[in-house]
């Protein structure tokens, strides 16, 4: 399979240096195709959606959810592209400009980061939307799904293709890894002299191999341990209908609420209530020792509980005597994802926003607005989780670098 990946590389580069001489107005064009595309196409995707999901035998329901796909989740998708269109081109934008004292006016503009490699798990829409934003800010992409959406990847992949190339793009801007073994992501990792950068999409296991293992430079994206913490100042119906949309929303994806801390100060008032909402959408609750002596049938948390990031109808659940260890045991456990503290006291919030080490910290909201969609990006790369290059949603901006261009005159250095 190495050579197949060289093979693979090697058009990508050919198709990133013509990606690098379309115009902005090409580029939005092929764009608009695509979403087209996947529209007119959407019988063809959903037929292979469904043989993946008849083969989905021993994935759990939160899992098989992030998996399916409908008319109204394809149409989500190229919509998605069609945004992404719509926004600026950071590509040859230039950032700032100065004259030094040797009177040279020294330059810094955003280029693309060339060739970026994605490996991902059972999530079929990552195929469009990594497209969209790798496209648009003008870089080549290799796609590695997982084998639990091989099907569904493969006619998202193939339909985007066509579009490029009934466009007149050369269609290896856009691959796809048809091989979803093991070895195939190991030797992907080691690309070193065709892949650019590297970002892994998916749960903790999946991202930790590739920060491990990969030769070539990760972005990290998020597994998401996020928290809703309920301080003394909430107001009642707030907590309750954050908790609730941050945990059952969608409770498969990484922005999705993990665990409830509360302040002991109202827990005996609000966590009863709090916990009936969510018993009525099915949530199970593990607490501490004081949780479970407010809500008895509470299933007792153990010390994996506090560090696990369930993509499931599960909520751990504990009790703290202060802002000061609420923050200590967030940032003792959090994924540096996102957390949410629910408040009326001022500053309250404004320390919880300084203090807590996230790349998406809120203040009387759900966790669930983490996304490219939601943040008008378009769409999303994936959400980083490290504090170089990049943080937080990252949409066309991210997936840039930047050089310098400098205009001299004659200029020598003495």
């Amino acid at each position: 399979m190495a050579s197949d990946l060289t093979t693979m590389g090697q058009a990508a580069q050919t198709a990133e240096t013509q990606l690098a001489q379309l115009s902005t107005t090409q580029r939005n064009a092929g764009l608009t195709a695509m979403a087209q595309a996947l529209v007119d196409h959407q019988d063809v995707i959903l037929a292979a959606n469904q043989a993946d999901l008849t083969s989905a035998t021993d994935l759990k329901e939160s899992f098989v959810d992030r998996l399916t796909l409908t008319a109204d989740r394809i149409e989500a998708m190229a919509e998605g592209m069609r945004q992404v269109a719509q926004l600026p081109d950071p590509i040859g934008s230039v950032d700032k400009m100065w004259k030094n004292e040797a009177g040279l006016m020294i330059g810094k503009q955003r280029v693309p980061l060339g060739v970026i490699g994605i490996i991902f798990e059972a999530r079929p829409n990552v195929t469009a939307d990594a497209a969209a934003l790798c496209f648009k800010s003008g870089n080549a992409v290799m796609l590695r799904g997982g084998k639990e959406a091989i099907q569904t990847n493969i006619a998202v992949s193939d339909v985007l293709r066509q579009a490029l190339t009934d466009n007149g793009v050369d269609a290896n801007a856009i691959q796809l890894v048809h091989d979803t073994s093991h070895e195939t992501a190991s030797e992907m990792m080691a690309l070193t002299g065709y892949l650019d950068v590297l970002i892994p999409r998916g749960g903790r296991g999946l991202i930790q191999r590739v920060v491990q293992q990969a030769k070539v430079p990760v972005i990290e994206t998020g597994a998401g341990n996020c928290h809703i913490y309920v301080d003394e100042f909430a107001e009642l119906q707030m907590a309750i209908d954050i908790t609730v949309n941050a945990k059952v929303q969608r409770p498969s994806v990484c922005n999705a609420a993990e665990k409830l801390v509360i302040h002991s100060a109202v827990a005996a008032d609000y966590l009863p209530a709090i916990a009936a909402a969510l018993r009525d959408q099915g949530v199970q609750l593990r607490g501490d020792d004081r949780a479970c002596a407010i809500v008895p049938d509470m299933v007792a948390a153990t010390d994996a509980d506090w560090d696990e990031e369930y993509n499931d109808l599960i909520m751990a659940v504990k009790v703290v005597d202060s802002e000061a260890e609420a923050i200590a045991h967030i940032n003792a456990h959090n994924t540096k994802h996102s957390e949410a503290i629910i408040t009326d006291n001022y500053q309250n919030g404004q320390r919880f926003l300084q203090q807590i080490d996230a790349a998406c910290v809120y203040i009387n909201a759900s966790t669930r607005f983490t996304d490219g969609f939601e943040f008008g990006f378009g769409a999303e790369i994936g959400i980083s989780t490290q504090k170089l290059h990049a943080r937080g949603p990252m949409g066309l901006n991210e997936l840039t670098s930047t050089k310098y261009i400098i205009y001299g005159d004659g200029q020598v250095r003495k």
